[in-house]
């Protein structure tokens, strides 16, 4: 994650948190969609060590600690991580909180972290294949790396039409520029080839992937588009660590 992007979330931090009202109760992995509540892809968390990458506000690493874990949250934004030193006070939990690259976890012992976590960080990251190799240090063997990010067929979509309309080809590879209240964020297109021979390369063994359909009784949060009624916006991918 580059130092502009830390910048980019240091502008955006507190409309981000104001508009986001994330939980604490459960992981989020995107928006619109059903929490770890309901997917369990994490397993039981109690006296595990949790490491989420990408922590922003630390929402989900306090829903980790309140399940009983001792959860680690790294983040290159210092207006994120003050947000969620402040959500962990307020919340009476204890989160490890690093002022970290997503790919320097030099900090964590090899085989010493029981579950990674990412929810939406790695649309932010060039080289996730760097990330990999790092968390599969750090993981034990066996371990699972779970994470989620914009469903590479979201890519398409053309975000800031009235109606659902492709915009992109499939096949671009160039990062894209997203504007959100005029801070400029350099987001990465990972397509699921990218993604699988990455993984595996890293000596990873994916087990789950989830495209889920929108939440349809839940209100709509801020980044809702009605293309997400026929696209799906989020991807979901559990992957566990094999040999060192």
């Amino acid at each position: 994650m580059t130092n502009d992007t830390a910048s980019a979330w240091d502008r955006f931090s507190e409309e981000y948190q104001r508009r986001s009202a994330l939980p604490t109760d459960s992981a989020h992995y995107g928006p619109d969609i059903p929490t770890e509540s309901t997917f369990r892809l994490l397993g039981d968390l109690k006296g595990k060590r949790v490491l989420e990458l990408g922590c922003g506000g630390a929402q989900c690493s306090i829903a980790f600690a309140k399940a009983g874990a001792a959860a680690i949250g790294v983040d290159t934004s210092p207006a994120q991580l003050a947000f969620a030193q402040q959500l962990c006070s307020a919340s009476e939990v204890k989160v490890e909180l690093r002022h970290a690259d997503m790919a320097e976890l030099a900090f964590l012992r090899a085989d010493s972290v029981d579950v990674a976590f990412s929810a939406y960080a790695f649309q932010y990251v060039e080289d996730l294949s760097r990330v990999f190799r790092q968390v599969h240090r750090v993981l034990k063997i066996g371990s699972p790396l779970v994470f989620s990010l914009p469903h590479p067929s979201w890519w398409m979509i053309a975000e800031d039409q009235p109606d659902p309309t492709i915009g992109h080809s499939y096949f671009e590879r160039q990062p894209s520029s997203v504007v959100w209240e005029g801070v400029d964020f350099t987001v990465y297109r990972h397509s699921f080839s990218d993604l699988y021979g990455a993984l595996t390369r890293a000596s990873y063994r994916v087990d789950v992937i989830l495209e889920p359909a929108p939440v349809s009784s839940s209100p709509r949060s801020w980044m809702w588009n009605d293309a997400m009624e026929f696209v799906p916006r989020t991807l979901i991918v559990r992957a566990r660590k094999e040999g060192n």
